[in-house]
C-alpha cells in the first residue's frame, strides 16, 4: 500500500492541554483538530441495563480531512475507572473485531477476567463508527439478509452464479442509497483519528492497547499514525495488516478448510464413541457432505430458521473460531440433524442456534464498509468468477462464498481513502499474539506483519487453531501480555506457547 495521503489542514485553533492532534507520519501528515471537537466534554452516565461500565457519546466530523464539509456524527463510549487509584498507571484502550463488532461492552469482561490490570488502568473502549450506539449505515432489511445467504454457494450453474452477482450489486445498491453519504468514511484509517480524540477527551498523553482480530488493524493503524501516544501495544490473532483486504481475504479459504479438515474432522472421528459420526476422518467427512447435499435438496426448519447448504456452512466455520466452545456443540447439532423430528425440542433449539444464526445486517453492513473502502480491490468480475470456481472445488467450506462477498467489494464505489503503510516505526516493542491453525487469522499474515511492524515481539501458539489468544485458558499467553501490560517487560525475542488440550466431550471414554 501507498504511504498515507497527506491530509487537508484545517484553520489552526488553540487546543487545550492533551488534545487531539495528529502525529507526523514519515513526517507528511498534520491533521488538526477544530476546537469544537477538541474542547467538548464527556457526558458520562451509566451504560445501563445492570452494567458497572460509564458510556457517554462523543461527536467527531464524518471525514477528517474535511471536517467541514459534511453532518457530524457520533461515537459512543464507554469506560471502567482502575480499581485501586493508588496502582493507576494509565489508560487501556480496547477495540473490538469484525469489522462489525460491538467494543462498547467489553471493558467490563476485561476488568473482570483481569482484575490486575484492571487495578491498574482505566479500561475504555467504544462502538467505532458504522457499529452499535455509533453512527451506522443501513445495507439489508433482516429478509435481505436471509436472501443473500439463501441458496448454495456451491453451485456453480450459470443462473445460481448470475443470482449470486445480482444480489451482492443490489446490497452495494442499497447501502449507497439507505446510508445517507456515509459509506466513504467507514474506514479505519477514519476510526484511529476517533480514537486519538477520544484519548485527547480523556486527558490521557498516551494509551497502552489492546486488540483482537480486526482490532490488531485498527491498533497498528493508530500506532502507525500516533506513534508518540503509544505506551504499550497488545495485538491478538492479526488480519493481514501489512497487505490489502483482498489480498488477506484470498487467504481465507486454505486457512478454514485447514481447520476445518486437520483439527474439527479428526477430533470428530475421536470421540465417535460420543457423536457416532465416523471412526474415520474420510467416514467424518463424507456424512458431512452427504448431510450438505441433503440439505440442498431437503432444507430443515429449526424454529424460525430454514436450515440449508449455507447455514451448514455457516454454523462449521463459526464453530471452528474456538475449539472448547464450538466443536462440542457443531458435534451435537451435526447429530441432532441426522435424527431429524426425532431429535426432540433440545436437539431442535441446538440446531436452530449453531446453524440458525451468522451474521446481522448491521454487522454486515460495517464489515463490507471497511472492508471495501480500506484498501484497492479487483473491480473484474470474471477474475473473481474464474478464482472462486477454482476455490470452490479446491476449498469449499469458504471458498464457494468467495465470490458472494468478493463482488460486493467489486462493485463498491471506488473511493482515495488515505493508506497507511504500518512500519514500527518510533513505537516501542510491541507485543503479537497468533496460533498456528487460526482460521481467520491465519499464521502466514500474522508472520507477514510482524515482519512489517519492526521491533515487535511475536508469541505464537503451537498445536492450535483458536481465534483469540489472551484470555482463553492459555496460561503461558496470559501471564506473557500480563506482564508486559503492568510492568512493560516484553520477550526478549519471538517465543511460543503451547495451546491446550482439544475439549474432551462428556460422556468419552479414556483414551
Amino acid at each position: 500500500m501507498p504511504a498515507v495521503v497527506a491530509a487537508a489542514v484545517v484553520a489552526a485553533v488553540v487546543l487545550p492541554s492533551g488534545a487531539a492532534q495528529a502525529a507526523p507520519a514519515g513526517g507528511r501528515d498534520q491533521v488538526r483538530v477544530p476546537a469544537r471537537y477538541a474542547q467538548q466534554r464527556l457526558d458520562w452516565q451509566s451504560c445501563g441495563g445492570g452494567s458497572s461500565l460509564e458510556c457517554a457519546m462523543m461527536t467527531v466530523p464524518r471525514d477528517w480531512h474535511h471536517p467541514d464539509a459534511g453532518p457530524d456524527i457520533t461515537v459512543a463510549v464507554s469506560r471502567h475507572r482502575a480499581s485501586d487509584p493508588a496502582l493507576r498507571r494509565g489508560v487501556l484502550m480496547m477495540a473490538a473485531g469484525g469489522p462489525g463488532a460491538s467494543g462498547l461492552n467489553r471493558p467490563e469482561g476485561f476488568a473482570k477476567d483481569e482484575p490486575a490490570v484492571g487495578a491498574a488502568y482505566d479500561v475504555v473502549s467504544f462502538d467505532q463508527r458504522g457499529v452499535g450506539r455509533s453512527t451506522h449505515p443501513v445495507c439489508q432489511t433482516d429478509d435481505e439478509l436471509r436472501e443473500f445467504f439463501a441458496h448454495d454457494f456451491r453451485d456453480r450453474s450459470p443462473a445460481a452464479v448470475q443470482g449470486v452477482l445480482d444480489r451482492s450489486r443490489e446490497l452495494v445498491r442499497n447501502c449507497e442509497a439507505r446510508s445517507g453519504g456515509l459509506l466513504p468514511y467507514l474506514t479505519t484509517e477514519q476510526t484511529v483519528r476517533d480514537m486519538d480524540l477520544f484519548r485527547s477527551l480523556l486527558g490521557a498523553p498516551k494509551i497502552s492497547y489492546y486488540g483482537p482480530s480486526y482490532a490488531t488493524m485498527v491498533g497498528a493503524y493508530y500506532a502507525t499514525l500516533y506513534p508518540q501516544r503509544v505506551e504499550r501495544a497488545v495485538l491478538d490473532s492479526n488480519v493481514g495488516w501489512s497487505g490489502s483486504w483482498e489480498a488477506f481475504e484470498k487467504g481465507q479459504p486454505k486457512s478454514f478448510q485447514r481447520r476445518f479438515e486437520q483439527d474439527f474432522l479428526p477430533w470428530l472421528a475421536q470421540h465417535d464413541d460420543v457423536y457416532h459420526y465416523g471412526r474415520t476422518v474420510a467416514e467424518v467427512r463424507a456424512r458431512w457432505e452427504e448431510r450438505r447435499r441433503a440439505l440442498a435438496e431437503h432444507p430443515v426448519t429449526a424454529g424460525s430458521a430454514v436450515i440449508g447448504p449455507n447455514q451448514l456452512d455457516n454454523g462449521t466455520i463459526q464453530a471452528l473460531y474456538n475449539a472448547a466452545q464450538g466443536f462440542p456443540a457443531l458435534a451435537s447439532a451435526l447429530v441432532a440433524l441426522e435424527h431429524g423430528d426425532d431429535a426432540g425440542a433440545s436437539g431442535k433449539a441446538l440446531v436452530g442456534k449453531v446453524f440458525g444464526s451468522y451474521v446481522s445486517p448491521e454487522f454486515l453492513a460495517e464489515f463490507f464498509s471497511v472492508t471495501c473502502n480500506d484498501t484497492a480491490w479487483n473491480h473484474d468480475i470474471g477474475y473473481w468468477k474464474r478464482r472462486s470456481a477454482r476455490d470452490t472445488a479446491a476449498l469449499p467450506l469458504l471458498g464457494a462464498r468467495e465470490l458472494a462477498f468478493s463482488s460486493v467489494c467489486a462493485y463498491w464505489p471506488t473511493d482515495a481513502a488515505p493508506k497507511v503503510k504500518v512500519t514500527g516505526a518510533g513505537l516501542p516493542t510491541t507485543l503479537m499474539l497468533n496460533s498456528t491453525h487460526d482460521p481467520a487469522t491465519y499464521y502466514e499474515a500474522a508472520v507477514e506483519d510482524h515482519r512489517a511492524l519492526r521491533g515487535s515481539r511475536l508469541v505464537t501458539v503451537t498445536g492450535g487453531g483458536d481465534h483469540g489468544q489472551y484470555r482463553n485458558g492459555n496460561a503461558c499467553v496470559d501471564g506473557i501480555v500480563n506482564t508486559y501490560l503492568l510492568t512493560g517487560e516484553a520477550p526478549a525475542h519471538d517465543t511460543a506457547c503451547a495451546a491446550g488440550p482439544l475439549p474432551v466431550p462428556a460422556g468419552a471414554a479414556a483414551k
